[in-house]
């Protein structure tokens, strides 16, 4: 009979002593690293939670942590004085598998986390539906006039990005842009005091449906406050005596003399040939025309 090599013979017993090592020794030889503080004290007695070749289990957490009391009883039974946000979901869960969030072994962090992301759809429909059982409602000026759940603008795996719509709103506070959004301080906004959705959609900023320059282009010479042209901010009408010292009486005359009948709305033909073409004619146009 074939004598096994010496050297079979040495490896086999190394083998043998480092099996011996890893049950004698398993907090040594196996560990992913040290425990949570809270298990601390379970540092060298790694079948407090794991099963040899099974690994660990729920089933050895909820023998010290019962389900009923995470987050309201301490693991000796000891009411905990201020809940916690745990006591709000834990009993909640569709399923009560403990290694799907928690593994208590710090590894190296740069690999891995002894907490694993929370998942919401471990939760029950109910409760995963009412966000204010475990999160406080946030109390800024976008937030603290809303009566709608979170999940109408948010996802359950961020709080950003969020998909707000005005339609959530009442309509007392979608006619007050301000209590959510500062007002524009450029030259052309500042000056406005009237509603943004006179111009903007809730949809979005822009496009906004007012262009200035479709009605008149705003030149250097033309670079008056709002209230030069609209006296008192209605963008209704407009004035040009504001700064052509020019007499009604005078402009009336000197139209009627021509023929003109509608000199109301100076802008129809009297524009800035540096800016915009003159309009055909001189933009005299004769008697009879209905003011705009």
């Amino acid at each position: 009979m074939k004598k096994p090599p010496i050297l079979m013979i040495v490896i086999a017993l190394n083998l043998l002593v480092l099996v011996a090592l890893v049950f004698a020794y398993p907090h040594l030889m196996v560990s992913p690293g040290p425990l949570v503080k809270g298990h601390a004290e379970l540092a060298t007695d790694c079948f407090a939670c794991h099963a040899a070749w099974r690994g660990a289990s729920s089933g050895r957490c909820a023998e010290c942590h019962a389900i009923a009391d995470v987050g309201l009883k301490t693991t000796k039974g000891v009411p905990i004085a201020t809940g916690t946000i745990k006591g709000s979901f834990h009993q909640q869960l569709i399923e009560q598998d403990c290694m799907a969030c928690h593994s208590d072994h710090q590894g190296p962090k740069l690999t891995k986390r002894s907490r694993k992301p929370f998942s919401h759809e471990l939760l029950k429909v109910p409760v995963r539906d009412t966000c204010a059982s475990c999160h406080a409602a946030p109390k800024d000026t976008v937030h603290r006039g809303l009566k709608v759940e979170c999940s109408k603008c948010h996802e359950s795996q961020a709080w950003k990005p969020a998909h707000f719509d005005h339609a959530l709103l009442a309509q007392a506070e979608l006619d007050r842009c301000e209590s959510c959004h500062n007002a524009p301080t450029d030259r052309l906004h500042r000056q406005i005091q009237g509603s943004c959705k006179t111009c903007h959609k809730t949809e979005a900023w822009k496009p906004a449906t007012f262009d200035h320059n479709k009605y008149f282009v705003l030149d250097r010479d033309h670079e008056a406050t709002c209230d030069t042209c609209h006296k008192n901010n209605d963008y209704s009408r407009y004035t040009c005596y504001g700064c052509h010292e020019h007499s009604q009486a005078k402009v009336r005359a000197e139209h009627v003399e021509e023929g003109i009948q509608n000199f109301e709305n100076c802008v129809e033909c009297h524009r800035d040939p540096r800016v915009e073409p003159e309009k055909k004619g001189g933009g005299r146009e004769r008697g009879g025309r209905e003011r705009d």
